[in-house]
C-alpha cells in the first residue's frame, strides 16, 4: 500500500525503538513510565474541550482474542470516525485484565484527542472496565442516578413480562448486578454532565462514561455500540475541525508490479495536497486503488488520468455522511437484552 508522505513524517516523530530490550522488557518500562500518572480535574476539562484531530479505539475482552467472538466495533468506529473526519490512529485489543486495561487506558488518553473502549461494562464477574479506568485516573465509582432511574423505566417496558416486573425496591444478587452498570468513574470537581452521555435515551438506558475528558466508555454488543456511538455524533462533532474524508475507488485487472510504477508517482504529486493512495490487491483476481483526502475538485480532477492509466472503471465516490441522517437510519435492536453491556 502507498502512503501519504504526511504518514512518514508522523512515523518519524514516534519515539524510538526500545532496540536491545526484550519485549517483557519494553513492557515493563512502558507500563512504568506512567504508573505514577496523577490525574488531575483541570486537566481533564481542558483535554474535553480541544479539537479533535486523532483517535484511538481500545477493545476488551478476552472472547475476542481467543477467537470465540469476531471483532466488529473497532470496523465501525473506524468508518464512523472517517466520516466525520477523525484521524483514528491505533486499535488495542487486551483481556479483561485489570492491569492491562489501566496502562492501555492511560497511555492511550494521553496520546490521543479521543479514545473509544468497547466491552466489559456488564454485571458479571469479568465485566472490569468500569473499575480498571476508575483506578486508572484515580477516582471512585458512584452510581449515577439519572441512569439507574431509566434503567427502571426500560426494565417495567420490556416485553418480556418477568423481566419487566422486577423489583428493584428488593436487595438481591441481580439488583446488585444491574446496579453495577451504572456505577461509573465520577470526579467530584467536575460537573456531572461532562462525565457521562445518556447518547439514546429514548431508547436505551446505557450511559457513555467519559472519564479524563476523552476516554468514552462503550458497550461491546455490536448493535448498542453502534447506537450510541452515533448517539454521541453530536457532541463530538462540533470539536472536530475537518469536513471529513472523501473515498475514491477505482477497480482495475491489471496486476500491482505493472501499475506500481505509476502509482508511486501518484502518490508523490497527491501528498502536497493531503491525498493518500492506497492499493489494496484482491488475490489475483483484481485490484483496488483508493485515493482518501478532503478536497473533492482534486481527487475528482484525477480520476479521468487514472481511470487510463489503470485501465479501470470507477467504482464509488463516498462523501461524508450526515450523522444525523445515519442515526436516523439506523434501527434499533429488539429488546433490552441488547444492554447486557
Amino acid at each position: 500500500m502507498f502512503s501519504r508522505l504526511s504518514q512518514v513524517a508522523r512515523h518519524l516523530l514516534r519515539p524510538m525503538p526500545n532496540y536491545g530490550r526484550t519485549p517483557a522488557a519494553v513492557s515493563s518500562v512502558s507500563k512504568r513510565s506512567l504508573s505514577d500518572h496523577r490525574y488531575s480535574s483541570l486537566d481533564a476539562s481542558e483535554r474535553q474541550k480541544k479539537d479533535i484531530v486523532t483517535g484511538a479505539c481500545l477493545i476488551i475482552g478476552n472472547e475476542i482474542l481467543n477467537g470465540k467472538t469476531k471483532e466488529a466495533n473497532s470496523h465501525y468506529l473506524a468508518k464512523w470516525c472517517f466520516f466525520l473526519g477523525i484521524s483514528l490512529q491505533r486499535i488495542d485489543i487486551i483481556p479483561d485484565v485489570e492491569d492491562d486495561i489501566i496502562e492501555a487506558v492511560r497511555r492511550l488518553s494521553h496520546n490521543y484527542d479521543i479514545v473509544v473502549t468497547s466491552g466489559g461494562i456488564g454485571p458479571t464477574h469479568d465485566d472490569i472496565t468500569y473499575e480498571s479506568i476508575a483506578k486508572a485516573f484515580h477516582l471512585p465509582l458512584v452510581l449515577h442516578e439519572e441512569a439507574y432511574s431509566l434503567m427502571k423505566i426500560k426494565t417495567a417496558e420490556h416485553k418480556d413480562p418477568v423481566r419487566a416486573s422486577f423489583n428493584f425496591d428488593v436487595p438481591s444478587k441481580e439488583l446488585d448486578g444491574k446496579k453495577k452498570m451504572v456505577m461509573l468513574p465520577h470526579d467530584s470537581n467536575r460537573p456531572l454532565e461532562d462525565q457521562a452521555i445518556i447518547a439514546c435515551r429514548d431508547k436505551f438506558w446505557v450511559p457513555v462514561s467519559v472519564v479524563n475528558g476523552n476516554v468514552y466508555i462503550l458497550p461491546g454488543i455490536p448493535d448498542l455500540f453502534k447506537h450510541l456511538l452515533n448517539g454521541l455524533t453530536r457532541h463530538i462533532k462540533p470539536r472536530v475541525r475537518s469536513n471529513g474524508k472523501i473515498r475514491v475507488t477505482i477497480r482495475t485487472l491489471q496486476p500491482e508490479s505493472k501499475m506500481a510504477d505509476y502509482l508511486t508517482g501518484l502518490a508523490k504529486r497527491m501528498a502536497p495536497k493531503d491525498i493518500d493512495v492506497g492499493s489494496y490487491p484482491k488475490f489475483q483476481i483484481e485490484n483496488t486503488v483508493v485515493l482518501v483526502g478532503e478536497d473533492r475538485a482534486e481527487l475528482e480532477a484525477v480520476i479521468p488520468e487514472m481511470l487510463e492509466n489503470l485501465e479501470g472503471t470507477l467504482v464509488s465516490i463516498e462523501l461524508p455522511e450526515n450523522p444525523d441522517e445515519r442515526e436516523r437510519k439506523d434501527k434499533a435492536p429488539d429488546g433490552e437484552e441488547s444492554c447486557g453491556l
